[in-house]
Order: C-alpha cells, then structure tokens, then sequence
C-alpha cells in the first residue's frame, strides 16, 4: 500500500476558480489523495508566484505543478502514477 499523495491547492478565499478546481478534485479526496489549501494572500512570495496563475495544484511528492483549467480527466492523467493508473 502506497503512501497517501498531498496535493496543495494554491488559490484565494474570493477565487470562483478556487472554487471549482476544489470540487473537481472532491472525488479524489481521501482515496489516497490529500488536499491542503493554501491562501496565497497570506504570504508575498506566493503571491506574487501564483496572482495570474490560480488555481494552481502542486504534487508535494514531486513538486509537479498543474495551472488551471484542466478537466478531471486531465487531473487524473497528470496524477496517473499516484492513483493506479495503468492495469
């Protein structure tokens, strides 16, 4: 059994992109996925690294990055080791 994955979210509280990139990813949660969120409000690097680019998810087992939009289909291509992909 492998080990949970986490998956950082970067994005704001007022982001309606945010919002949606966080519902796409529900499904995934707690079948072997884990999802942190991070207000990039809150730090100034962050801020000015992801302000024209949320949502972003983050892979923290390989620091992989994946901008938004992407369709679960495409999430799920992007996180294809890490949920079994493959027979």
């Amino acid at each position: 059994m492998s080990a949970a994955l986490t998956l950082t979210l970067f994005g704001t509280t007022a982001c309606h992109l945010c919002e949606e990139c966080l519902m796409l990813t529900q499904p995934l949660q707690g079948n072997g996925i884990q999802l942190r969120q991070v207000d990039i409000v809150e730090e100034p690097d962050l801020l000015e690294r992801y302000q024209l680019r949320i949502p972003v998810l983050r892979r923290d087992d390989t620091g992989a990055e994946l901008d938004w939009p992407f369709s679960l289909g495409q999430l799920l291509d992007w996180l294809g080791d890490a949920v079994g992909e493959g027979n």
